[in-house]
């Protein structure tokens, strides 16, 4: 760790930040996925907000997702400084204090639980402020450090906006919201353990406990073929409930089935195996290729099946195989 990250990491000062960087230390792949998954449950209740309304929203989730990227960074200066892929995040790079990191993520809290309450109702204000005290805290602070299963819990931190999205518009929680929660809960862990079984050096020079570092490379391997099983179960839960139509149907279908070919791949792979690291994120070492396909699919299916029930809610094009659950 350089002079420089270390006086950063502990609160020294730091030179001035672009609007770049203030943009990285919200994590922007993150919020792009946050936005689109809750514009998808927003867009798939039942009845509607008006435009003005469900645009303050999506503002809103938007905001809670950067400042639960924001307090991440914050705390997490320590172990980014020792990864390669995480080495050059703001914070470690000495141009945002961990103290103004902590700041930004406490104003656009606020910023973003007083926007959803606003533009839509509490249950949907108090969802999205324990979304980002799940991540920011019980993710963050507990789990990641303490427990190989981190991301299996930590991940509801990431399934909520779906569910946000769908009280903003009714007031409640249904079944439909709850399948839309689970579908991410359940992606999670083969889409980070396909990550980490190629990035296990980094975890383990960090001392975090991720699933390849604590139980094995082979062991991660079947826990991903059996959450992939489940995963591709869920996702095909909103037919049966009428959410979703025929242009679901597709992409839960041959999707879900190239997600068990991709994990039954590494399931048979020897991704994870004794080597060195590759700086890039989707460089990899020979026997890796399996693991970083799975990862970088799991991250276009998961946005096809919600880009499928925007085209259907959206765009009208719902084709209703089953009755419409609530």
């Amino acid at each position: 760790m350089t002079e420089k990250s270390a006086e950063t990491i502990t609160g020294g000062a730091a030179s001035a930040a672009s609007p770049a960087d203030y943009l990285a230390l919200m994590k922007p792949r993150v919020m792009a996925l946050v936005v689109f998954t809750g514009l998808a449950g927003l867009v798939a209740a039942p009845g509607a907000l008006n435009p003005f309304a469900a645009a303050i929203a999506i503002l809103a989730l938007a905001l809670g997702a950067g400042a639960a990227g924001a307090f991440n960074m914050a705390y997490d200066g320590d172990i980014d400084a020792v990864m390669r892929r995480t080495r050059l995040r703001p914070v470690v790079r000495g141009v945002v204090p961990r103290a103004e990191a902590y700041t930004f993520g406490g104003v656009f809290t606020l910023a973003s639980v007083t926007l959803m309450a606003l533009a839509s109702n509490y249950l949907a204000a108090g969802l999205l402020a324990f979304s980002i005290f799940f991540y920011a805290v019980i993710y963050t602070v507990w789990l990641k450090r303490s427990t190989p299963q981190n991301i299996v819990i930590g991940g509801a931190a990431g399934a909520f906006p779906p569910m946000i999205g769908w009280a903003a518009v009714t007031g409640d929680i249904s079944l439909n919201s709850v399948i839309l929660f689970a579908i991410i809960f359940l992606w999670t862990p083969p889409h980070s353990w396909a990550l980490a079984l190629y990035k296990s050096g980094d975890y383990a020079a960090a001392n975090i406990p991720m699933m390849p570092v604590a139980k094995g490379a082979a062991s991660t391997r079947r826990q991903i073929m059996a959450y992939a099983v489940g995963y591709v179960a869920i996702s095909l839960a909103p037919l049966a409930t009428g959410l979703g139509g025929l242009v679901y149907a597709v992409a839960a279908g041959l999707g879900g089935l190239l997600f068990l070919v991709l994990s039954w791949r590494v399931l048979n792979s020897r991704a994870g195996e004794a080597g060195t690291d590759e700086d890039g994120l989707y460089e990899v070492r020979a026997g890796d290729r399996a693991a970083r396909d799975l990862f970088a699919f799991s991250i276009a299916h998961l946005a096809l099946l919600f880009a499928a029930l925007l085209a259907e809610y959206g765009a009208g094009l719902h084709i209703a195989l089953q009755t419409p659950g609530s």
